[in-house]
């Protein structure tokens, strides 16, 4: 466990309100340590990692993707100099200064800590949830949307917010019909999206209903059981997925006792600012807005916390500054170090591979253990583990053979895999399946999985 000397400033937390708080600080000379987040409350990235497109963020006319958006924003924080760590806070004491930050791999001192570790998509609790998650059942259409499961078939979204209407309109690409279950009689979302998701003809809204239950075989969901909140009337609708779209819940629970929580459980903040009830502890993003939760405005909350948090360290003669040296140089060094080396031509001596074509001749031809990575597009959590993945795939170059498979440009390979979500890993031996993985992990588990396979 590291014990370094005191930060000038700790993130917890990324997405728009996390990346602009270390671009701002890492600007003003603070050399911030971010603690990005892994698995615990949501993605590295935050809520856009599982946004399409997002319209609405000036500078970009056409539209950009959250994850995209995001990977630009973490490049930017890295650029000006901010470290970043892909870790969960596991424990804070805020109760006496220098506060203490700890994750699984290090402890930090820090003078002034931003927190912006944003909120976690709810989920339904029905009967038979937990029996058909991930076999049918998704709180992210954005990244399990496109998987083979789904294609031509019909699915529900349950919601009427942005969030909903944005994920109802994407799965129409999927989809045969998308039916979407409104608890009211109309929708919250913005103007925009209700007149797109009203005039479409894929889509087919159900007012004053609400999810009783999932029904389905051993395999996969079939359909969802539904009630009228103004008849009581249940019935069931036929769909191969079911995707939620139902607000989200703040991720506090580290800071209960010690912050001031509102009762649904945010930051309290004083109005229009970003000071926590803590001096030198500063909130931004939607683990303290429950209003206006934008990417703009969380972008600006992150921006004014970096602000506030310099005047606070010079004010009391805390801030030690670290003077940029050779930015450009040094970010293309790191840029030039994460490339990465994807053959298109099987080349049974080369490692990592990409696409149908490469998986068909190694799986037929190669000894070595291959591991196949099935990946969409705009999955945020693909873009999250990419990375880490790239990192545990070097360490045995020359072993094995690392496959990347885009299961919209190969849908046959991901349903002859079985694929129901993206991201999954699935290994093989000699043309046998020895092991499968979804979503991001640690990467000690790809780690011993590889090595227990050689």
């Amino acid at each position: 466990m590291e014990n370094p000397t005191v930060e000038n400033l700790v993130i917890i937390g990324s997405g728009p309100a996390g990346y602009t708080a270390a671009i701002y600080a890492a600007r003003a000379n603070l050399k911030p340590l971010v603690f990005e987040g892994f698995q615990v409350g949501g993605l590295p990235g935050g809520q856009l990692m599982t946004t399409t497109e997002v319209e609405n963020f000036p500078g970009f006319p056409h539209g950009i993707t959250g994850p995209q958006l995001m990977d630009q924003m973490k490049a930017q924080a890295e650029r000006w100099g901010a470290e970043l760590y892909t870790e969960d806070v596991t424990f804070v004491d805020l109760s006496q200064r220098p506060f203490t930050i700890r994750s699984d791999d290090r402890e930090v001192k820090a003078h002034s800590v931003v927190i912006a570790t944003g909120a976690t998509a709810k989920r339904l609790g029905l009967p038979d949830e937990a029996n058909f998650w991930s076999r049918g059942i998704s709180a992210c259409a954005i990244c399990d949307g496109a998987t083979p499961l789904f294609r031509g078939a019909p699915l529900v979204i349950i919601g009427g917010g942005d969030t909903a209407a944005e994920e109802a309109l994407y799965l129409t690409k999927y989809g045969d019909r998308v039916n979407m279950l409104v608890r009211g009689d109309k929708l919250r979302a913005s103007k925009a999206m209700q007149d797109r998701v009203l005039n479409n003809p894929k889509i087919t809204v159900h007012w004053n209903t609400e999810a009783v239950d999932v029904v389905g075989g051993s395999e996969h969901m079939t359909g969802v059981k539904v009630r009228n909140r103004q008849t009581g009337e249940e019935s069931a609708i036929e769909a191969k997925g079911l995707f939620y779209a139902i607000g989200h819940t703040p991720n506090t629970s580290l800071f209960k006792g010690q912050l001031d929580l509102d009762d649904v459980g945010y930051i309290v903040t004083k109005p229009g600012e970003v000071e926590t009830s803590i001096e030198g502890v500063f909130a931004a993003g939607d683990v303290q807005d429950h209003e206006f939760r934008q990417a703009i405005t969380a972008a600006g909350t992150g921006c004014m916390s970096a602000m506030l948090a310099e005047r606070w360290l010079s004010f009391n003669g805390l801030i030690q500054e670290f003077h940029q040296v050779q930015i450009e140089e040094s970010n293309e060094e790191k840029t030039a170090h994460k490339a990465e080396e994807f053959s298109t031509e099987v080349d049974p001596e080369k490692t990592k591979h990409v696409g149908g074509y490469a998986l068909r001749k190694l799986y037929h031809d190669s000894d070595r253990l291959i591991m196949v990575k099935y990946v969409s597009p705009s999955c945020g959590p693909c873009h999250t583990l990419k990375p880490i993945l790239n990192k545990v795939v070097d360490e045995f170059d020359g072993k094995i053979h690392f496959i990347e498979i885009d299961i919209e440009e190969d849908p046959d390979i991901a349903e002859s895999a079985g694929i129901s979500g993206t991201p999954t890993i699935q290994f093989f031996k000699h043309k046998d399946k020895v092991a499968e993985v979804k979503g991001v992990k640690q990467k000690s588990q790809y780690r011993e999985l590889i090595e227990s396979h050689l």
